[in-house]
C-alpha cells in the first residue's frame, strides 16, 4: 500500500485562512457598490478565460503527447524534429510567441492560402477573418505543447521496460501496449505536473489581453481606464483568478488522492 504523504495528513489551516479571507473579500465586493459594479463587468470575461484555457490546454495535450511519442521514435529524424520544436518553443517567452502568431504567423498563413487558393478558384480570405481569440489559442497551444511534451516523455519513460516486453511477448501490438500498459501507468505519474500546468494555463490565459481579447484581464484594464478605480478593479481581478486557481488546485489534489488509494 502506498503511504500517505505527510502533507496530506496535515490539517489545511492555510485553506481555512484563505477561505475566511476570501469570504470576507467577496462580502466586501458584493456589499460595496463600486466593487459590485466592477464585478458585474469582469464576470463577463470569465467565459472567455475558461474557453481559452480549456481549448488551448486540450490541444496542447494532444500536440505534447505527439511530440513525446515522436521523441521516442525509432527514426532519428523524427526524434530530432521533436527535440528541435521543444527546445525552441521553450526558449521563447509566451507573450512574444503570442504577438508573433497574431501579427506574423497568421498573416503569413493567410497570404499562403490566398496564393494557393486564388489560382484554383477557391475563395480569398482576409487576415481579419482570423479572430484574435483563435490566434491567442494557437499561440498558447504551441507554447504549452513544448512543456507538456517533456512531462509526457518523462511519464512514458518511467514505465518499467519489463512490463512492455511482457506485453509484447503476450502478442500485444504497439498501440495495444501503449493503450493498456504504458499510458495508464504513466498517467498516474504525470497527473500532478499536468495539473500544475493546467493551473498555470489559467493564469497565462490573461496574456491574451494584449491582443484585445475580452477576458477577465482585458475587461479589468478597460474598466480601470474608464472609472480610474485601479485599486478596486484589480482587487476584483486578482480575487477572481484566485478563486479559479485555488479551486482547481483543490480538485486536482483530491483526484490525486483517489488515484493513490486505487493504486494502493
Amino acid at each position: 500500500m502506498i503511504p500517505t504523504p505527510p502533507q496530506d495528513r496535515d490539517f489545511p489551516w492555510w485553506l481555512v485562512i484563505a477561505g475566511i479571507t476570501g469570504a470576507w473579500l467577496l462580502y466586501q465586493v458584493i456589499a460595496d457598490a463600486i466593487y459590485a459594479k466592477v464585478l458585474a463587468t469582469l464576470v463577463q470575461g470569465v467565459t472567455i478565460t475558461i474557453f481559452v484555457t480549456l481549448v488551448a490546454y486540450f490541444l496542447a495535450c494532444l500536440l505534447g503527447l505527439g511530440l513525446a511519442l515522436a521523441a521516442q521514435s525509432r527514426w532519428l529524424a523524427v526524434r530530432q524534429v521533436a527535440r528541435f520544436y521543444v527546445e525552441i518553443m521553450r526558449g521563447i517567452p509566451i507573450i512574444v510567441l503570442l504577438l508573433y502568431v497574431a501579427f506574423v504567423l497568421a498573416p503569413a498563413a493567410v497570404a499562403g492560402w490566398n496564393a494557393l487558393a486564388i489560382p484554383i478558384g477557391l475563395p480569398e480570405i482576409s487576415t481579419r477573418n482570423v479572430p484574435l481569440l483563435w490566434r491567442a489559442v494557437i499561440a498558447l497551444t504551441l507554447a504549452y505543447a513544448s512543456f507538456l511534451a517533456e512531462i509526457f516523455r518523462a511519464g512514458l519513460q518511467s514505465v518499467d521496460k519489463g512490463q512492455i516486453e511482457a506485453a509484447e511477448a503476450l502478442g500485444l501490438n504497439r498501440w495495444q501496449r501503449f493503450r493498456f500498459i504504458v499510458f495508464p501507468q504513466a498517467f498516474r505519474t504525470i497527473l500532478p505536473p499536468l495539473g500544475n500546468d493546467f493551473v498555470a494555463m489559467v493564469k497565462d490565459s490573461s496574456l491574451v489581453s494584449v491582443l484585445g481579447v475580452s477576458d477577465i484581464t482585458q475587461l479589468g484594464k478597460v474598466t480601470a481606464a474608464g472609472n480610474f478605480r485601479y485599486l478596486e478593479t484589480y482587487n476584483v481581478v486578482a480575487l477572481i483568478y484566485l478563486i479559479m486557481t485555488i479551486g482547481l488546485s483543490l480538485l486536482l489534489r483530491r483526484l490525486e488522492r483517489r488515484l493513490r488509494q486505487r493504486q494502493g
